[in-house]
């Protein structure tokens, strides 16, 4: 759980940062989007809806990384 909790703020962290600074250096923008797009199952009384992508950039997987010698560190 632990884990996942850095990780997590590692990835939004590095993310904010790299949007913060890519008007100023443009290689900083999210260069790949990974994942499953948004899916629906519809069962006439019941529908499911579900998907995850994630973007990433340069400062993002950095936070990833720091995120996870963080969890290392613990």
């Amino acid at each position: 759980m632990t884990l996942l909790i850095l990780l997590l703020a590692g990835g939004i962290s590095g993310s904010a940062l790299g949007q913060a600074f890519a008007t100023y250096l443009p290689i900083l923008k999210n260069f790949t989007t990974i994942g499953l797009t948004p899916s629906t199952l519809d069962l006439h009384y019941l529908q499911f809806t579900f998907g995850l992508t994630m973007s990433l950039g340069p400062v993002t997987v950095l936070g990833l990384l720091l995120g996870f010698l963080a969890y290392k560190r613990l």
